[in-house]
């Protein structure tokens, strides 16, 4: 009986030890939580919101700034001027003291727009004075040999964006000392009788010394 109940009493003993070591084991950790849907790219539907107080409603996401409109053009960028064409300086070249240069006209209306023979024409000074000058059609005696200026005057009707041109040929000469010498920085046009007139700004100055003598040719249309 004695040793029935050593038995016994070691058997409840190394019960008691296995007990309490189990209760001084950690739990094993807990499994970490599955992707949520704050991680979705983009802001879906199911994009996570901010947290709110504790016990206080959800708070709404943030609208997202408006994007960065582009800069518009000034209104009257490339306004056409009355009557419908504007001019400009297109080019010239010179060589032993004679001068041509081409101005070119651009019907930048919305109806056909028609040239008959010879524009009417004035130089203005920096100061947007008129220059005096004789202002003759053809070579005008300025020089000979050059058929672009004595061309025979067309009709020459310009579609809405289509364009017209006319030279003007001089001699850079400075030949009395009691005449000054003058330059146009600046050509007023009138295309055609009643036409309003429209200036083209020059880049290089007509510069008649004190010859003051002009010649220009007839409209040519451009071509495209």
């Amino acid at each position: 009986m004695g040793a029935i109940r050593r038995t016994a009493g070691l058997v409840g003993a190394a019960a008691a030890v296995a007990v309490l070591a189990g209760c001084s084991t950690p739990p094993a950790p807990a499994a970490a939580p599955g992707p949520s849907a704050a991680a979705q790219p983009g802001g879906g539907p199911g994009a996570a919101r901010p947290e709110s107080p504790a016990g206080g409603p959800a708070l709404a996401a943030p609208p997202a700034p408006p994007a960065p409109s582009a800069p518009s053009a000034p209104a009257s960028a490339g306004a056409c001027p009355e009557g419908g064409v504007r001019v400009l300086e297109s080019g010239g070249d010179s060589a032993m003291g004679l001068r041509i240069a081409s101005v070119q006209l651009v019907n930048c209306g919305t109806a056909p727009y028609e040239l008959d023979g010879y524009p009417q024409i004035r130089l203005l000074d920096r100061k947007r004075a008129p220059v005096e000058a004789e202002v003759g059609h053809g070579s005008a005696g300025v020089a000979s040999g050059v058929p672009s200026m004595d061309a025979p005057a067309e009709r020459v009707t310009l579609q809405p964006g289509q364009a017209a041109s006319f030279g003007m040929l001089w001699r850079n000469l400075v030949t009395r000392s009691d005449v000054a010498a003058v330059e146009g920085w600046a050509v007023e046009v009138t295309p055609k009788p009643g036409a309003p007139r429209v200036t083209a700004e020059l880049t290089a100055p007509v510069d008649l010394g004190n010859t003051g003598r002009l010649g220009i040719s007839p409209w040519s249309a451009v071509a495209r």
